[in-house]
């Protein structure tokens, strides 16, 4: 592997962790009291528990598609499959599963990067010309953005260091 490819590998992992220029996934969610998990706040569409499952949902999608080799993902119809319905989480459990499948995801994708046999550049053969790193930035960008908005409605709610 060549040493501009190691590095690019290195720090799309170090991006994908997050931490570097914003909170960190872990951090953002971490200690939010359940009752304001589900709390909406005016001129603000969507919950802290909504965020949440949007973006594990749209990661799981991304690393779905992007392990694509038998044919078959689906792809999701935009909004509906990628925001849950109800601003509230249906319990903690349901809360804590979403943090636990965001996190398994994201190390799923970072294994993926670090697999030196995966081709960050070609694009996927289902694809419309994606390529791994294009997924991977993707997710970056997605998450940080998403991740700024949980920070926001935390500090709207008195939930923020």
């Amino acid at each position: 592997m060549a040493k501009t490819d190691e590095a690019l590998r290195k720090e799309l992992v170090k991006q994908l962790r997050g931490g570097n220029a914003h909170a960190k996934f872990e951090d953002a969610t971490a200690k939010l009291p359940p009752e304001l998990r589900g709390k909406k706040v005016e001129k603000l569409p969507y919950s802290v528990w909504q965020l949440l499952e949007h973006l594990r949902i749209a990661q799981r999608d991304m690393l779905d598609f992007c392990r694509n080799q038998d044919g078959s993902y689906q792809e999701k119809a935009w909004p509906d499959d990628y925001w849950p319905k109800s601003p509230e989480p249906p319990s903690d459990k349901s809360w804590d599963n979403s943090i636990k499948k965001f996190l398994s995801d994201r190390d799923e994708f970072i294994a993926l990067i670090e697999d030196t046999d995966s081709d960050l550049y070609t694009p996927f053969k289902w694809g419309t010309g994606q390529t791994l790193l294009h997924e991977a930035m993707l997710i970056v960008d997605h998450n940080a953005y998403h991740l700024g908005e949980i920070v926001l409605l935390r500090r709207l709610l008195g939930a923020w260091k």
